[in-house]
């Protein structure tokens, strides 16, 4: 499922993500980075800008709010959401509570 489109000068950034945590980042119509993940990765690829080549960072991730993005060019920030640890507490916590639930299942 597309998640967004990202138009950049001449550069044209699609965000592609599934509900099993496949991320795909398309770049002018050619797949530049993919990742699986279920709490947001950072993806790395490089484009063309101004005739030079210009490093690139996106993170999605999850927060308070939803989806997460940020998009880096040269380690400037084009796009920043507001950071959240609220997802990674949730997550944790869950975790911990599953572990706790199926210890005390399997050995008691």
């Amino acid at each position: 499922m597309k998640f967004t489109t990202i138009n950049l000068g001449d550069n044209k950034i699609e965000v592609f993500n599934s509900f099993i945590g496949r991320e795909t980042i398309v770049l002018n119509g050619k797949v530049v980075s993919e990742k699986s993940s279920i709490t947001g990765a950072t993806h790395h690829f490089k484009m063309i800008e101004n005739d030079q080549e210009v490093a690139c960072k996106f993170i999605l991730g999850y927060g308070l709010n939803g989806v997460l993005m940020s998009l880096y060019k040269d380690n400037k920030p084009v796009i920043e959401s507001q950071k959240s640890i609220f997802f990674g507490f949730v997550f944790l916590t869950l975790i911990c509570f599953g572990f706790v639930f199926f210890y005390n299942v399997i050995f008691h």
